[in-house]
């Protein structure tokens, strides 16, 4: 049995073990006549506080949990964020009834054991997304199973029950924030230390982050978390002892030559190569338990000492090929980095300086430590640990040649977007802006795993529209490196040239065709920047992802229908769907002018919240607040003008445009503030007004596949349409308090 397996069954049992304890425990109470205490339902400030923070904290480090462990989370990242909102609305629903600290903990428990059992055979979760429907309309897997009924019906089920785990993690929290709401006399004020413990949350989970800690840390402040709140001293040390079968879960066990690293983006896990005498030959790199890259050393004193390492002709290396068309010492810039491989090929072809671009701190640390090249010792190479479309808006270099790593981010994505962290780099304006940065006689490679002949395609129309003709595309295998699709192209006539002069490259190329397939397709942009998708449609595995969802929701809404001190209204319910849709908007439009970094996801929401915030002080402080009718059409009018307002023309640096779409995108925010908070006041349910602003917001998740079709500037509008709806609802509640006004002064 192996480490992990050992873990696993010591966790099961202890769980078992506290389990049965607690329920001795309670069993000799009830048979000594002793009371358990009744939950009390007291105002308590650090309750709030607390359960705010929790709330915001959870949600991301689920995100990012869940996404590592079950790839459907990857490819679909605000899914885990839509059953985190799910969760916390279904809980401000049920605030009359006891806090379900004991559901949460088991789901809590009864998602780890599923998630981490040792023993999946056949890679059940591997192939959920497989089977909920990926086929050909998008790139997630290199297989499909689409048409097997009966993989599809397992896969919903087992999806369905990890959609409830998370879901029912979530409930407790939303209920003792929303009895919490419902017992101060200043609802308002609740509701502004709900969003400043709620940046709390964001902010610590950034330091989380920033510091690089495993998982159990993240999950052992959730836990931990959960039995302070309880009220029953017993309960809170039952909880506080799971922390030991939490470690024992979660916790992967490292050694010298296989280690694992949480980075601000995803799990890195590295595994050490040596060659035949014992000498370090490279590594393995896996993002997320998936193969990403290898570590490779093509020095010519380690191919001396072992010559059959290569067999395909050195210069015919995926590494190397890029070299034989650039200029002699080219200046080089290499757009995503990684561990070195192509910054080594860069020198040992004595390019005169490297711009090394990479976005992932640890995939750049693996790479100075583990490299046995060591590439990033040179002087002559320059590091850059920031987002590509950042660097090149920020940089005034010219390059002999700009390279394209195989920056296939394969299971990462926006943590509020269904957008890949690699999105924004293969689009028409990216390639534009690349090519403003080469040197006349200057060239663009750029190497991609293609796994779709329509992938292909789509890179080369991109790079043909962006130079005015066709590059050249080939294949570059390996028997020890990664095999790469190359595509190369230059303003000039450097690549023909290079063909002309080089006849073993020129036949190289005409034996190695790449299939790019037939028909057309769409060209990524950075209003469409979906490159793993072959239409602007909504693919197949969104649809069943989104009916799952949507069937759990009413499931839950007619189950809790009767308890609910009122059912959703509709206007709190729309405010939640267009905020959604704004926040979504906001951030992929900021990652334009700061990159598609961790930072500005987790600084943008914060950013958010502060607009919310100041929303708040202006409606406490506002002796005569501004009328619900004129906020809506402020609200309006200033999401029009974000629609249509001219970023592309400001002039300055990426960081001034950058300022001046965060004051524009913040106006919105603040009037869709003030609206919530004219009307949050005033309600006669505070829990069921923020229950009904989450569910919102679960559809306002759902709604954002509409850019998979129209294009991310368009959710603008689909916002416009939400809050304009949330207009006819206030409308139609004056109508129908005025009819009751009416009826009141009849009977008098």
């Amino acid at each position: 049995m192996n480490s992990r397996a050992t873990a696993y069954v010591f966790a099961v049992l202890f769980l078992v073990m506290a389990r049965l304890a607690i329920a001795i425990r309670e069993r000799r109470k009830r048979d000594s006549s002793i009371a358990v205490p009744e939950e009390e339902s007291q105002r308590s400030l650090w309750r709030l506080l607390l359960a705010s923070f929790l709330v915001l904290f959870a949600e991301l480090a689920f995100i990012r949990w869940i996404a590592v462990e079950v790839r459907i989370f990857a490819y679909f990242k605000n899914l885990a964020l839509l059953l985190c909102f799910l969760g916390f609305g279904m809980g401000c629903a049920l605030v009359r009834k006891p806090a379900r600290w004991n559901t949460a903990v088991t789901a809590l428990f009864g998602l780890l054991l599923v998630v981490r059992l040792p023993w999946q055979a056949g890679g059940i979760l591997e192939n959920l997304s497989q089977n909920l429907g990926a086929a050909a309309d998008m790139s997630l897997w290199n297989t499909s199973t689409a048409g097997n009924v009966l993989g599809f019906a397992l896969a919903a089920a087992l999806s369905a029950l990890l959609f409830l785990l998370v879901v029912w993690v979530f409930v407790p929290l939303g209920q003792e924030v929303g009895r919490q709401m419902n017992l101060t006399p200043r609802p308002l004020t609740a509701y502004s230390l709900n969003l400043a413990a709620s940046l709390a949350g964001i902010l610590g989970f950034l330091a989380v982050s920033r510091l690089m800690l495993p998982p159990w840390v993240w999950m052992g402040i959730v836990l931990l978390g959960f039995a302070l709140l309880q009220r029953n001293a017993e309960r809170r040390i039952f909880l506080g002892s799971l922390l030991i079968p939490l470690v024992l879960l979660l916790h992967d066990p490292s050694d010298h030559d296989d280690y694992s690293l949480w980075t601000p983006y995803q799990q890195i896990n590295f595994t050490r190569i040596y060659a035949s005498n014992g000498e370090m030959a490279g590594g393995l790199v896996q993002v997320n338990h998936v193969g990403y890259q290898f570590i490779v050393n093509l020095a010519s004193d380690f191919l001396g000492r072992h010559p059959r390492v290569v067999t395909e002709p050195l210069d015919e290396n995926p590494y190397n090929v890029a070299f034989r068309f650039a200029a002699a010492a080219p200046s080089v810039m290499i757009v995503g980095a990684g561990t070195g491989n192509d910054v080594a090929a860069a020198l040992r072809h004595d390019s005169s300086f490297v711009d090394a671009v990479e976005i992932d701190p640890a995939i750049l640390e693996i790479g100075k430590r583990e490299h046995p090249e060591h590439p990033y010792d040179s002087p002559r190479v320059s590091v850059h640990l920031t987002d590509a479309r950042a660097f090149l808006k920020r940089s005034t270099r010219k390059y002999d040649l700009i390279l394209f790593g195989l920056l296939d981010s394969h299971t990462q994505l926006s943590d509020y977007a269904n957008m890949r962290i690699d999105n924004f780099v293969y689009t028409e304006e990216s390639f534009l802006e690349a090519k403003a940065h080469l040197k006349p006689d200057g060239i663009i490679f750029l190497k991609f795993e293609v796994r779709r002949p329509w992938m292909a395609r789509r890179l080369k129309e991109m790079l043909a529209s962006t130079f005015g003709k066709d590059p050249v595309v080939f294949n570059a295998e390996s028997s020890y490196t990664a095999p790469a699709r190359c595509f190369v192209i230059s303003s000039s006539d450097r690549v023909q040239e290079a063909l002309n002069r080089d006849q073993r490259l020129a036949n190289f190329v005409a034996r190695n065709p790449v299939d790019s397939g037939g028909g057309e397709v769409p060209v990524t942009t950075d209003d469409w920047p979906y490159l793993y998708q072959r239409d602007k449609t909504i693919p197949r595995p969104y649809w069943s992802i989104s009916a799952i969802i949507i069937l759990l929701a009413l499931g839950f809404y007619w189950r809790i229908s009767e308890d609910a001190p009122r059912r959703p209204q509709l206007f709190f319910f729309c405010m939640g769907a267009g905020f959604l849709l704004l926040e979504t908007q906001v951030i992929s439009r900021l990652a334009l002018f700061f990159g598609t970094t961790w930072q500005v996801n987790g600084i943008v929401i914060s950013a958010m919240l502060v607009a919310l915030l100041l929303a708040n002080a202006i409606v406490e402080r506002s002796h005569k607040p501004l009328s619900p009718a004129w906020n809506l059409a402020a609200l309006l009018a200033a999401l029009a003008l974000a629609f249509w307002f001219p970023f592309e023309r400001i002039g300055g640096s990426p960081a001034v445009v950058g300022m001046v779409a965060i004051a524009i995108f913040s106006v919105p925010v603040v009037f869709a503030g003030i609206l919530f908070a004219t009307k949050f006041r005033a309600v006669d349910s505070q829990s069921a007004a923020l229950g009904a602003n989450l569910l919102g917001a679960v559809a306002g998740g759902l709604m954002e596949n509409f850019s998979l079709v129209f294009g991310m500037r368009a959710l603008f509008l689909i916002a416009m349409g939400v809050y304009a709806m949330a207009g006819v609802a206030l409308w139609r509640q004056d109508i129908s308090a005025k009819t009751e006004t009416a009826s009141d002064f009849v009977r008098l």
